[in-house]
């Protein structure tokens, strides 16, 4: 490019100099995505730094930091057996409530995504009327479902449900994934004689990784937030999920405010490291559905 293609570039058609962008771009924009940055991991760094302060500190000022920093309230919630017993309990809910979206919405969204039958776009459109089907508009008949099968104060009576609200999700994600695989490499799969089942184990799965990473990150993450479900079926404390447990132990220690701080920020540490360690993944997978 020569030096008078430059000078014409940097003139507009009235004749008038053109300004240089910034290399750094609109600055009202970095100030507003602070802004919001600040809103959502504000709460959040409250309530991990109020862990270390005690009650005299936080009756002071609530705004100050810890000065000095206290350990002792984390160290007495690492100690709680409850506390463990809860983690367990979200553990197995959410590792259970993952593995069954993803194993079932991979299969589902196979069979939407590379085969024609009557009916395709209707249960296409089921799964996608799942998305706007909030489990709190569902709880009472839900839960006397779970009644009627006995598995009440059951953490089956909570991955069950928190699987069949997940998959529509898993299939809305995974779809475009699947139908995006070229016909060609299943013909030449079945011309070396793969079979069906074959090519999805084979084929089929590792090319929706990113996809299959996506969602199960996805399911793990809303179901060890999960509240109101478990709310109405568990019932016995030795059940409880860390949700759970963060309001029983808030009920039981309701003027001890600094460990109920401690509690609740040990609670969300494990989500939060989780998705962080995989967000780019999420991104990916997103972005891939959106272009398939």
């Amino acid at each position: 490019m020569t030096a008078t293609s430059v000078a014409v570039r940097a003139v507009k058609r009235d004749g008038s100099p053109r300004r240089p962008r910034k290399p750094w771009g609109n600055p009202w924009t970095y100030l507003l995505a602070t802004i919001l940055v600040a809103v959502c991991i504000g709460p959040v760094l409250y309530i991990i730094i109020g862990g270390f302060r005690s009650n005299a500190q936080i009756t002071e000022d609530p705004s100050a930091f810890p000065a000095p920093w206290v350990l002792t309230n984390y160290v007495e919630v690492l100690g709680s057996a409850d506390f463990w017993v809860a983690m367990g309990n979200s553990t197995i809910s959410a590792v259970g409530t993952t593995a069954g979206a993803v194993v079932l919405g991979v299969m589902a969204s196979y069979v939407i995504a590379r085969y024609d039958f009557i009916g395709k776009g209707a249960m296409y459109s089921l799964f996608a009327a799942g998305l706007m089907f909030p489990v709190t508009v569902a709880i009472t008949p839900l839960y006397l479902l779970v009644r009627n099968l006995g598995l009440v104060n059951n953490l089956a009576g909570i991955i069950l449900p928190q699987i069949a609200f997940a998959l529509p999700t898993t299939i809305i994600i995974l779809v475009p994934f699947l139908r995006a695989i070229p016909k060609e490499l299943e013909e030449a799969a079945s011309i070396d004689g793969t079979g069906r089942l074959g090519f999805f184990w084979r084929m089929v799965v590792p090319l929706s990784l990113p996809g299959v990473v996506t969602v199960g990150i996805l399911a793990f993450v809303t179901t060890w937030n999960a509240y109101m479900l478990p709310l109405f079926i568990l019932n016995d404390s030795h059940l409880f999920t860390l949700p759970l447990g963060v309001q029983s132990f808030a009920s039981q220690y309701s003027v001890d405010t600094a460990r109920v701080l401690a509690y609740t920020s040990l609670s969300m540490v494990p989500a939060l490291i989780f998705f962080s360690l995989f967000e780019k993944r999420i991104v990916g997978g997103l972005q891939g559905a959106v272009k398939g």
